[in-house]
């Protein structure tokens, strides 16, 4: 089946090509943890050009750096817990941030406009306050190459564009947020799954949380699968019994994730690949680790896949077609969350059932707010 995932470039100067553009990505201006000290913006009044107001909380196991009041790329062995609220510039026509300078512009430029450190007591209380109507909440783990920062201000922009009423959860794994630290960052995420299962554990103890969506993005992925693989392994049903798991662009080996999968099982709710084919970030991962095929880019087109998906109970969602800001097509679940509503109405039932596994296509057209979903030649819409 590995032969059947293949279909990565052959020709070398492609696979040169990927790796630069993701290296040329890297070297792009990055944030110092300045811009995670608060700053005061004088309160416009309310209108449709008003900054929206989002608030983050944030377990990590990173070390704090008490000099720029930031958190680093080693590892802390414990959780650090805040609460951050940010101003959002409104009218935005992509994914992507401007980063606040010394006085801030709120009409262009995110902004932390409230931050407090939380006891763990503290920060399950916060939790609870901000459970959407369901019980749901809602855990975003980063990738590769993000420093704290960066995952924060992601987060914020995703929770202003999928208009979150409560607030987003963000597990920051100690990533070298270094281009040339892959290595060092898979070996970061595989120490991390204690500290997330310690989460995930924390949350679901309340009976208030009915349920976890669990979204890994890329190397954040992978880290989500180990994790839920260790619960299952440890017989915690009850914490598996209220997980949704969503991977985007998930950096897994193929094989890997196959074993993965065999000692999961069938979960409760199938877990979602949002995968594309034209990812030329994970063109280079997949060169880096000797050409082995990313789950992130299967080609759903293909009967194998289409046949795997049915068996693991998994729904494979192809989303070529959102719109990418980052010239690598890596980034698109930062674009999805504005079409959140319709995601919503398909992994909740919408026109379909919950329990809908296979192969499907998002299909979003321009800026038109439409979507419709394909499973063996049938297609499921919602407007």
């Amino acid at each position: 089946m590995q032969r059947r995932f293949r279909g990565l470039p052959k020709a070398m100067p492609a696979i040169i090509f990927a790796i630069g553009l993701a290296m040329l990505a890297g070297c792009a201006t990055r944030p110092s943890p300045e811009v995670l000290t608060p700053v005061h913006l004088s309160e416009p009044a309310r209108s449709e050009t008003a900054p929206d107001r989002v608030s983050v909380l944030v377990a990590t196991n990173r070390t704090p750096d008490r000099v720029r009041g930031g958190f680093d790329s080693t590892w802390a062995g414990k959780l650090t817990y805040e609460q951050y609220a940010f101003s959002v510039p409104p009218g935005r026509k992509d994914t992507a941030i401007t980063y606040p300078k010394a006085k801030p512009d709120p009409e262009r430029q995110f902004a932390v406009v409230e931050r407090r450190r939380l006891p763990k007591d503290a920060f399950v209380q916060q939790v609870l306050a901000a459970v959407q109507p369901d019980g749901t909440v809602g855990i975003f783990v980063h990738g590769y190459n993000y420093s704290y920062q960066e995952a924060l201000y992601r987060i914020a922009q995703i929770a202003a564009d999928a208009k979150i009423s409560g607030a987003p959860i963000l597990f920051s794994w100690p990533s070298a947020a270094s281009v040339a630290g892959y290595v060092a960052d898979r070996d970061a995420a595989l120490s991390s799954r204690s500290e997330l299962d310690s989460l995930v554990t924390l949350l679901s103890a309340s009976g208030k949380v009915k349920r976890i969506i669990l979204f890994g993005h890329s190397m954040g992925g992978f880290l989500v699968v180990e994790t839920v693989r260790e619960l299952k392994l440890q017989h915690r049903d009850a914490v598996i019994g209220k997980l949704a798991v969503v991977l985007a662009a998930p950096d897994i080996d193929v094989d890997v994730f196959r074993s993965q999968l065999k000692d999961i099982g069938p979960m409760p709710s199938p877990i979602s690949l949002l995968v594309s084919k034209d990812d030329r970030a994970l063109v280079a991962s997949s060169f880096i680790a000797g050409e082995r095929a990313r789950v992130g880019r299967l080609d759903i087109d293909d009967p194998v896949i289409q046949e795997a998906a049915l068996q693991a109970r998994l729904r494979v969602i192809d989303i070529t077609s959102v719109k990418t800001s980052d010239g690598l097509g890596h980034d698109r679940y930062a674009s999805l969350a504005k079409f959140g509503a319709q995601l919503a109405s398909f992994e909740s039932g919408g026109r379909s059932t919950a329990g809908d596994v296979g192969a499907f296509v998002f299909d979003a057209a321009g800026a038109a707010v439409a979507s419709s979903f394909r499973l063996a030649g049938h297609v499921v819409r919602s407007q």
